[in-house]
């Protein structure tokens, strides 16, 4: 049963998600909420039926909710994976994310999330990023999109959009800078002990 004393932050799951795109939110959200639950926020995980969903990996995962039962929004988290080509040309399925535009007053992405975004017609005009491979398709779906490569994350005001992947995890994090503190997000990022040095 949700907390109607929190706000909540939702994360979208669907067949074919990239799990890291999803899981990666998840976990800094998550870490941030039960660590510091005095700033009052809740998140959770819900697909349209409320069914599990496999990932583009085959882990599967089981929401939270269904999207019918998920607690009113304060912020959306949409991920990508190999699942988005089909919704994002989905008309039903495009006018849910545009209702969510309506109702949610901070939509985030990571990865082509963006993609259904632009499809919906909710980044026209505006800066955006997505997977290093999806750039072009990003810019094909809304040549009126200014396209931001080689960045993590695009903080816009109520829409946020995230880079490929792990790039979720930097996201995040802005999120809770952003929601929070910066001291809060440092202890989550330390909590977590992401601190990302490549091996190659």
């Amino acid at each position: 049963m949700a907390d109607p004393a929190r706000r909540h932050i939702g994360i979208l799951l669907f067949d074919e998600v990239e799990e890291l795109d999803a899981v990666g939110p998840y976990e800094v959200l998550a870490a941030w909420a039960r660590n510091f639950p005095d700033d009052g926020w809740a998140v959770s995980t819900m697909s349209f039926s409320g069914d599990a969903v496999t990932g583009a990996k085959g882990l599967r995962i089981l929401p939270h909710h269904a999207v019918a039962d998920a607690p009113t929004l304060d912020v959306l988290v949409y991920p990508g994976g190999w699942g988005t080509r089909a919704l994002l040309a989905d008309p039903a399925h495009l006018d849910w994310v545009r209702a969510q535009r309506a109702g949610v007053p901070l939509l985030t992405t990571v990865c082509t999330g963006s993609l259904v975004l632009a499809a919906a017609g909710l980044l026209s005009g505006r800066p955006a990023t997505t997977h290093w491979a999806s750039l072009d398709a990003l810019r094909d779906l809304d040549p009126t999109i200014d396209v931001r490569a080689d960045v993590r994350y695009v903080d816009d005001g109520d829409l946020v959009t995230a880079a490929g992947v792990s790039a979720g995890i930097d996201m995040a994090l802005h999120l809770v800078d952003r929601l929070a503190s910066t001291e809060t997000a440092v202890a989550v990022r330390r909590g977590i002990q992401y601190d990302p040095a490549p091996p190659v």
